[in-house]
């Protein structure tokens, strides 16, 4: 009552008072500075000792922890999703304002933050997970969510996160069933609704972010990365405060036993950049990292395929029109434009040049092997004919060799957080001296097996497979030539054989199917499944992915001979 200033906000004049002694607008709970004025010391500090007092009893009787919302906790672990980016050589304003301003326009698009509230509004419990306290016993101070709607000055969420009540205060609306204030009401979701938070939706935040800054890391990169254990992800929520409690259906949210997956991750991202109703993002113009002719440079090298394969795949890349800036720039909610995965487009380009110029039939791929073999036992002056035989043997021992490493390491990996999860003072030194006698007896079987160090996390790199040609073994094919293969016409370099065979005649055109195609490798030559082996581990995606796309490919590149209008003679009917 004694304090009239207007909100600098709303303009209202409408103040309650925090624990805190600290004025809020209950109009839009703007929190501000000032604090309550003392008339009476000595019935100020009564009231003062009595509130402390009360807070530690409370805390003592049940010690739950702060109080914290499950975006919140999203926001804790995109925080540290964006800081393991920066640490790879991402763009510093990643964090502080691409993906910054992505988050927060989510909140308020789905209503969690930065919008307005009816005064007293407050978070729905769930009746059969309602803490017995008696809510009525305290006053009412704003709930955490409100604090969030403050304006962009008052805190970054992204980097000045403040979990729950600055005062230690214990939450007394926190669901008996989870940890967080809205855990219950955040599992009943619609399990359907591809908005609602989930883990794999904060790496579709991040390749968002990635997108729009133009990045040199693709979306099978940084799944890549993920599972490596460069960016958090599996059991990121040990790291979260110590007061932060997780139970209940906290874990269901929180806890992942499954690596993300390519095109779920893909779809929300989708889906994510057309709610929040994001504009054109930046032009992916051909000195862009993510252009086609950029990625094809790349896979070529981790293929380890000739380097004269990369003016075929510019020729096609050109050719189809697929390199142009429409094509390749994202525009969030147009369904009239096909999105583009980068890489599985950059693989699926080199997938069509080697049927070009191999065919990859089971056939004619082996004659071409074998005439290169013979020219460079008989000429070794010149450089090496490129033989297709050696190069699948070679790709063939290092890509099993790899494939057995990974799938080692995916048995090996521990899905329970190392982090004991105890949710009370009394039941901590129980639950940690039980952690500790497991760990122990881990480490005495595993000296008794022989394994008992753990696997060191590899050094992160853009490229999965490295070749050098210094290699006295002859394994490196960058420098071999395709002149065994190639015919000069007309000043330009052609292809001996003039056969090609289409994946598929006709595309899907199912609205429910989703797919312009299908794949079964017993449908296809061994070689063509092969090359597709390879692509699929390089992207960690299944091969479908890269068949669909080459299916695409063939279309537009042969769409004058496979939709040619028959021509009519003379006096013959139309």
């Amino acid at each position: 009552e004694d304090y009239h200033e207007r909100c600098v906000q709303c303009s209202e004049v409408n103040w309650g008072l925090t624990d805190g002694g600290r004025f809020y607008c209950r109009t839009c709970h703007n929190v501000t500075e000032r604090t309550r004025e003392v008339v009476n010391s000595a019935i100020t500090l009564n009231t003062r000792i009595q509130t402390i007092s009360k807070g530690l009893r409370k805390q003592e009787k049940s010690d739950e922890g702060w109080e914290w919302y499950v975006c919140e906790g999203f926001q804790f672990v995109l925080r540290k999703q964006a800081e393991a980016l920066e640490a790879l050589g991402v763009c510093p304003q990643m964090k502080d304002e691409i993906l910054c301003n992505f988050w927060r326009r989510y909140l308020q698009k789905s209503q969690q933050a930065y919008c307005n509230r009816p005064a007293g509004e407050s978070i729905k419990v769930l009746s059969g997970c309602e803490s017995s306290t008696d809510m009525d016993s305290e006053p009412e101070r704003p709930s955490l969510l409100h604090l969030l709607s403050l304006s962009e000055s008052d805190g970054d969420p992204l980097t000045d996160c403040s979990f729950g009540s600055s005062t230690g205060k214990v939450s007394e609306s926190t669901s008996a069933c989870s940890g967080s204030v809205d855990g219950s009401l955040h599992f009943m979701k619609n399990q359907k609704d591809k908005l609602r938070m989930s883990m794999p939706m904060t790496l579709s935040f991040c390749y968002m972010a990635l997108v729009w800054l133009r990045e040199s890391m693709t979306l099978s990169d940084l799944l890549r990365f993920v599972v490596e254990g460069h960016i958090p992800y599996l059991n990121v929520f040990q790291c979260f405060p110590e007061k932060m409690k997780l139970y209940g259906l906290d874990l269901k949210i929180f806890c992942v036993e499954s690596w993300p997956v390519y095109e779920e991750v893909y779809d929300k991202m989708l889906h994510l950049a057309a709610f929040l109703e994001l504009p054109r993002f930046p032009d992916i113009t051909d000195s862009c990292f993510l252009h086609p002719d950029m990625l094809c440079m790349k896979y070529l090298m981790e293929a380890n395929l000739p380097d004269e394969l990369h003016n075929w795949t510019c020729r096609v890349v050109k050719k189809i029109h697929i390199g142009e800036a429409d094509f390749l720039t994202f525009v969030p909610g147009n369904k009239s434009t096909r999105k583009v995965k980068y890489d599985v487009l950059a693989a699926a380009v080199i997938v069509v040049v080697l049927k070009l110029l191999f065919l990859l039939d089971d056939n004619y791929e082996w004659l071409l092997s074998d005439f290169a073999e013979e020219r460079n036992k008989n000429n070794k002056e010149d450089g090496p004919y490129f033989e297709f035989k050696k190069w699948y043997k070679v790709i063939k021992k290092s890509l099993d060799a790899e494939q057995k490493k990974m799938d080692e390491e995916k048995a090996k990996c521990l899905w329970r957080c190392e982090k004991p999860l105890f949710y009370s003072a009394k039941k901590k030194s129980k639950v940690l001296k039980r952690r500790q006698i497991v760990v122990n007896l881990q480490h005495q079987f595993g000296k008794l097996s022989g394994s008992w160090q753990p696997a060191e996390k590899p050094n992160p790199s853009s490229f999965q497979l490295n070749w050098s040609e210094d290699n006295t073994d002859g394994s490196c094919f960058h420098g071999h030539s395709l002149k065994g293969i190639l015919q000069e016409k007309c000043g330009l370099l052609t292809v001996m054989n003039p056969d090609y065979w289409l994946c598929t005649v006709k595309l899907c055109t199912e609205k429910f199917c989703g797919h312009l195609a299908h794949y079964r490798d017993l449908d296809f030559p061994a070689s063509y499944h092969f090359v597709l082996s390879l692509f699929s581990f390089l992207l960690r995606i299944q091969p479908s992915y890269i068949h669909e796309e080459v299916c695409a490919i063939e279309h537009k590149l042969f769409n004058k001979k496979l939709y040619k209008k028959p021509k009519y003679k003379a006096g013959q009917r139309k």
